[in-house]
């Protein structure tokens, strides 16, 4: 069974674009990423398929639930980590994770104490005593403490430090293990490198590619850093060259006995060819709209 499908769903502000016709699917049981840029389509995705937003054409489901016929049920299976999230002034920790469980008819407890245990949050603190990060794990608290099959999470570790994200992924990871689907909407591309198995590209409202993250990976783009003095006008296919008195360094999609052919006239120094990361092939798919 699919956790998310959506067929041409799409979402318009007025006459500015959100998400078109987004076929998107993700299988249960994944650790699925969903990747691009501020202003790509991530939240307005998340958003259409928890019923946030009404969308403007298409369909989605979520365990085969129609997101707009069965809401209420979708959002049962569900817990949403938002971007930002905002609570009621004067409440404490603790009192928000309770009307989080409350809300849901759950005895959370249990589990609650223990994700705050080790996100190291004080529960006894009002909202309005808290710094981002710390409210940053008041709303994973509330996304993850009722074992959802389904975690939405949109941009989660902003603001959180780089032990907490670490912390952070060990539950999720602990959670996926357990036969929970992760989506994890990021644009930091590490963070799905490392953690996700498969991943979607989104680029102005559209998804442009979707595979394993080690597919999505393989390319026949090489990175290639050079010292020498060099003339490279006569090489096409290069990407993102820069240069600086280290030498210059670029990424090359050709033939690379064409490569080899060009540097054999030059004199060389030094010569690395080694396989992009996942930073470098997603500027590949934005920028380029990545390889037929």
């Amino acid at each position: 069974m699919f956790a998310i499908e959506t067929e041409k769903l799409t979402k318009y502000y007025g006459k500015s674009r959100g998400i078109v016709d987004l076929d998107l699917r993700v299988e249960e049981g994944d650790f699925f990423g969903f990747i691009g840029p501020n202003g790509a389509g991530k939240s307005t995705t998340i958003r259409t398929l928890l019923g946030l937003i009404k969308s403007s054409g298409g369909s989605g489901k979520i365990f085969g639930k129609d997101i707009t016929l069965q809401k209420k049920e979708v959002l049962t299976d569900v817990g949403y980590l938002p971007s930002e999230a905002v609570f009621y002034t004067g409440m404490r920790v603790k009192d928000i994770i309770k009307l989080s469980a409350d809300l849901r008819k759950k005895d959370c407890s249990k589990f609650a104490k223990e994700i705050c245990e080790r996100l190291r949050l004080d529960v006894n603190k009002k909202v309005e005593e808290l710094s981002f990060g710390n409210r940053k794990k008041v709303a994973i608290v509330c996304a993850l403490q009722h074992n959802p099959r389904l975690c939405i999470l949109d941009e989660p570790t902003g603001g959180l430090d780089p032990l907490m994200q670490k912390e952070f992924f060990s539950i999720l990871e602990e959670r996926n293990k357990q036969g929970a689907t992760i989506f994890l909407s990021s644009h930091i591309l590490s963070e799905v490198q490392h953690n996700c198995t498969k991943a979607a590209i989104i680029r102005e409202g559209q998804i442009i590619a979707c595979n394993t993250v080690d597919e999505l990976s393989r390319t026949n783009a090489k990175r290639i850093h050079i010292e020498g003095n060099i003339d490279l006008s006569h090489l096409s296919k290069t990407k993102d060259m820069h240069s600086d008195d280290k030498g210059i360094s670029f990424l090359y999609g050709g033939d690379i006995n064409e490569l080899i052919k060009i540097l054999s006239r030059n004199k060389i120094r030094d010569l690395s060819i080694s396989d992009p990361d996942l930073e470098e092939i997603f500027m590949h798919y934005y920028i380029e709209g990545g390889e037929e």
